[in-house]
Order: C-alpha cells, then sequence, then structure tokens
C-alpha cells in the first residue's frame, strides 16, 4: 500500500462535475503575486461544523416533477443537471451539477446521505458525507478529571508516558554486570516448558531459556517480555532511606500511639486491595498450572502506570536452585513452595499497609499488626494474619477470596473505566494519520521549484487553486492583520477535501485582484489529478 493511499473510501451523494465560472474565468488561473490575503474571518467554524453546510449548492432536484420552474435563479434541464447563477460583488458565477434526481417526493438531505431505506419500524439513519469528529463520549467526559483536556488529540499525561516507554525500550544493560552461570542440569528444562504456557495480565511471561557462549564465558540466559517504563515495588514504595527511622520512632508508640493513617504516610487502603487483587490473581493461575512463583518479593513486582503490577523473574529459581534429587519428579516440592507464596504474600502486604519493610521484621510484626489493626480494616487485618499464620491444612490462594470480597467489583470497574479512557484517547487519534497523508501530498505540490523543466507548474493550473486553499487553511488573519489560527478550522476543511463535498469556498488571490469560488469536490478533483501526475512522473512514466 502506497504511503499516501487512503485509509477507506469516503461516501459521496454523486459526482458533481466541476464547477463552471463565468466566462474569462477559468479554475487555471495565471502566477500569483507573493505577498499574503488579507482574508478576514469573523468567527470560528467550530459552530458551523455542527450545521447544515452554509450556502450549499442546490442540487438533487427532480427531472420529473410537473411543477414548470418559475425561480430565474436556477434552470432545470432535462438532463436533470441543476445550473445555478449567483452574483458575488458584481461578478456572475455559473454553477452546474450533475448529481442524478432522487424519485420523486424524496426528500433530499443538505450535506447528508441515508444508508438503508425506510421499511416499516426502521428509522433511517443520516450521516454527513464528510469526516466528523463527535463530542468526547458522555461516560468518558463525567469522569474527566481535567476542564481543558485535549480535544482533537490525545492526553498529554498518557503521550508523554508513552513516549518514556519508547525512550526507555531503546535503552541496553552493561553486559560486564552480568556474571557467567554454568547449567548443570537440564532436567530442569520441563518446568521452563510449563513457564512457556503461562500467559497471565499480572505476570511476565517467560519466552526463552538457554545457554550461550556469546559473552567469552557460559551464560544462562532468560528471555522475558519487556515492559518499558516499569519499576519494582522496591523502588517506588520502600526506597526512602528515612522512611525505617520514622517508621520505628512514631508507628511503635514511643510517643502517644499511631498516628492516623493520613498523618503517618501510609498507603490508602484501596491502593493495598488493588495490590492484593492482582497479586492473588496471578498466584492462583501459577498455582492452578501446577507451579510455584518463589520470587513474591517487592524487587521483583513490576508496577507499571499507576497501580499495574506483574510478577518478573519467574521461573528463575526453579532453574538455578534446581535439586538433584528431583530427577524423577521435578514437581515433588510444589505444594511446599506454593505455601511458601502465601507467607510471601502476606509478608508484601504487611509491608505496604506498614508502608516501611521494618514492619516485617520479626521482632516487629506484634507492633505491625497494631498498626494495621488502627488504621485499616478487619478484612485486611483478618487476610494478613491468614496468611502469615501456619495452618494445619494446606492453604489455597482461593481461600483469601471471602476476605477480599466485593472490592473485587470495584477493582473491575476501575480498570473497565480505564479503558473507556484510553479508548476516547485512541478515537481522538484515529483520523491523525488520514490527515497527515492528505497534508503531506498537498506538501510534495505546494511551492515546488520545478517540474518537468517548467518554473512555473506549481503556479498555474488546478497547482494554483491548491495553493489558495493552502492559504485558505494557513494564512488567515483577523481584522486587525493578526494571524488567525484555529485548529478546527483546519480539521474541518481538511475533512470536506478528503470527502469532495459540494459545499462551496471563496479562495482569494494575494493580490485580491480575483475571487475564485469553487466547490470542495472541484479541489479534491485537482488535488488527486496533480498528486497522480507527480505519481507518475516519480515512477517514470511522463
Amino acid at each position: 500500500m502506497s504511503a499516501f493511499s487512503q485509509v477507506f473510501s469516503h461516501p459521496s451523494m454523486g459526482s458533481p462535475a466541476a464547477a463552471g465560472l463565468a466566462p474569462g474565468m477559468s479554475l487555471s488561473a495565471g502566477s500569483s503575486p507573493l505577498h499574503s490575503p488579507k482574508i478576514t474571518p469573523h468567527t470560528s467554524p467550530a459552530p458551523r461544523r455542527r450545521s447544515h453546510t452554509p450556502n450549499p449548492a442546490n442540487y438533487m432536484v427532480p427531472s420529473s416533477a410537473s411543477t414548470p420552474v418559475n425561480n430565474p435563479v436556477s434552470q432545470t434541464p432535462s438532463s436533470g443537471q441543476v445550473i445555478q447563477k449567483e452574483t458575488v460583488g458584481g461578478t456572475t458565477y455559473f454553477y452546474t451539477d450533475t448529481t442524478p434526481a432522487p424519485l420523486t417526493g424524496m426528500r433530499s438531505f443538505k450535506n447528508y446521505h441515508r444508508t438503508a431505506c425506510r421499511t416499516e419500524g426502521q428509522i433511517i439513519e443520516v450521516f454527513p458525507n464528510y469526516h466528523i469528529y463527535p463530542p468526547t463520549a458522555p461516560h468518558v467526559a463525567y469522569m474527566q478529571p481535567k476542564a481543558n483536556a485535549p480535544s482533537f488529540f490525545m492526553a498529554d499525561e498518557l503521550r508523554q508516558e508513552l513516549i518514556n516507554r519508547h525512550l526507555i525500550t531503546m535503552a541496553q544493560i552493561d553486559q560486564a554486570d552480568m556474571p557467567g552461570f554454568r547449567l548443570v542440569n537440564t532436567k530442569c528444562m520441563v518446568l521452563v516448558d510449563m513457564w512457556k504456557k503461562i500467559q497471565h495480565s499480572n505476570i511476565v511471561t517467560l519466552r526463552e531459556v538457554f545457554t550461550t557462549k556469546a559473552f567469552a564465558e557460559p551464560s544462562l540466559v532468560f528471555a522475558y517480555d519487556f515492559h518499558a517504563g516499569g519499576e519494582t515495588m522496591m523502588s517506588r514504595h520502600f526506597n526512602d532511606p528515612n522512611a525505617d527511622a520514622y517508621f520505628t520512632k512514631r508507628k511503635w508508640g514511643q510517643h502517644d500511639g499511631p498516628l492516623p493513617r493520613q498523618h503517618a504516610g501510609l498507603l490508602p487502603e484501596s491502593l493495598i486491595w488493588a495490590y492484593i487483587v492482582q497479586l492473588s490473581s496471578a498466584l492462583r493461575t501459577i498455582h492452578t498450572a501446577g507451579l510455584a512463583c518463589r520470587v513474591m518479593d517487592p524487587t521483583k513486582i513490576l508496577i507499571t502506570g499507576k497501580t499495574r503490577l506483574r510478577v518478573n523473574c519467574v521461573g528463575v529459581f526453579d532453574v538455578l536452585t534446581f535439586d538433584n534429587s528431583q530427577n524423577n519428579n521435578p514437581l515433588a516440592l510444589m505444594a511446599q513452595y506454593q505455601q511458601a507464596d502465601l507467607i510471601s504474600l502476606g509478608k508484601v502486604v504487611l509491608a505496604l499497609a506498614c508502608n516501611s519493610l521494618a514492619g516485617i521484621q520479626r521482632e516487629n510484626l506484634q507492633k505491625a499488626m497494631e498498626l494495621v489493626t488502627i488504621n485499616y480494616s478487619s478484612d485486611l487485618k483478618n487476610l494478613i494474619l491468614y496468611l502469615l499464620t501456619d495452618q494445619n491444612r494446606m492453604r489455597s490462594v482461593n481461600d483469601i477470596m471471602p476476605m477480599i470480597g466485593a472490592r473485587f467489583y470495584t477493582q473491575l470497574d476501575a480498570a473497565q473505566m480505564r479503558n473507556d479512557v484510553i479508548e476516547e484517547d485512541l478515537a481522538k487519534e484515529v483520523q491523525n494519520g488520514r490527515l497527515f497523508r492528505l497534508l503531506a501530498k498537498l506538501g510534495t505540490i505546494n511551492e515546488r521549484p520545478e517540474f518537468q523543466k517548467d518554473p512555473t507548474w506549481s503556479e498555474t493550473g488546478d497547482r494554483y487553486l491548491l495553493k489558495l486553499f493552502r492559504d485558505h487553511l494557513f494564512h488567515q488573519v483577523t481584522e486587525a492583520g493578526a494571524p488567525w489560527i484555529d485548529l478546527s478550522h483546519i480539521i474541518s476543511c481538511l475533512n470536506k477535501l478528503d470527502a469532495g463535498v459540494p459545499e462551496k469556498i471563496s479562495l482569494i488571490s494575494r493580490d485580491e485582484k480575483s475571487v475564485l469560488v469553487v466547490t470542495y469536490s472541484d479541489l479534491k478533483r485537482c488535488f488527486e489529478n496533480t498528486f497522480q501526475e507527480l505519481i507518475a512522473a516519480a515512477n517514470g512514466q511522463l
């Protein structure tokens, strides 16, 4: 597909012929002066984009109508064409339109077309025949945190996050910091194959494990999916060097008792539950597959975005600490490792609740639970106690689901609302590729110094018309002579050009001595023919 190809064809109401201009006036005007036109817009076209086309061509007039035409301004020949006469500034212009006439009695819509015929109980859908940008979806607008959010492009915060991820994707690590390792037993590859089958939204997927000597020594390589911009839970929540000291002095009762959560620097309970839901979901998938996580640790849990968690480095300990005594059954100790996963999950949750790793030390466990009891709900306290307390029976990660309860639906609702916001941002960008191709085509035509040894090529014929359209897009000024810049005007005009709507437009030469009144369908014809001429020359067909 060519880089300048259209995304899709645009519906039109017919194939309007070129506008017939007054005698002596042609679309192929002569060379233009070099100074800027004085086009003085009074209002932004944004309100007009939501209304019917101003000054539309009088098309779709039935040729079989029995009523004689008494209006001297327009005449309807037997062929179904419409000839319209209009006087602007003392100059008379004649317009023709060969759009096929509709059936007698059918109502015509200006600048709109129908997608289906009426049947009993069916509603006719009417759409504009050019690209139009709808407003923000109501369910997204009501939860929009910023009143001045961009209308045509994605949110600045999301854009910056994506740019940062693209930058980090190209980064490399220093291979000298990675020590060598020799794999002594290949029986563990059975576990690697099991890990490669696990796909979960909260697990960094293991893709391949292999040995190599490409780094001047025996090396064992683990290949995982790369999530740019991720940071460990340790880095985000436990990286403050003063946190433990402050936590020890102020939260272990050395003063008048623990401070309220909002004053003690503790995490919101909703954030902790969001982490619990994701980590327990990852453990549930791993344990169901007959494996054990063994890396439930703040240094191995990645956080991307605001609250998205992924368990990293899965399968590493299954390879590095593989016991040769398990040659006959590599899964023999998995049940024991799964119980250790639940204890590790409890320690992670307790550390988050205390906002410090000091809380999971054995000598501080009792005081840490007192802090949780004072500042958090009983469900969170019971969940931590269940995970950290030894049981006489085999426990399962499914046992904590009643403690999570309806909070699971809160996280599901938050994820779906986040998806709605991202889809709305995507909808703002969906047409930008098409508009860029239009501007790129227009840029290859305008101001071309020479074509086929003709230095005046871009200043004559259809190219001159496109040059005036370029001035109409970008070079308008206010009544005071200041530049008039309106993004909605540019986008609206480009959309109408791409669709070739029959709306008329006045193009003024830079010396203000010529006014060309044409339709967007005329401009589109000139635009496509001129660009095809360039393509033919580039391919050596001229």
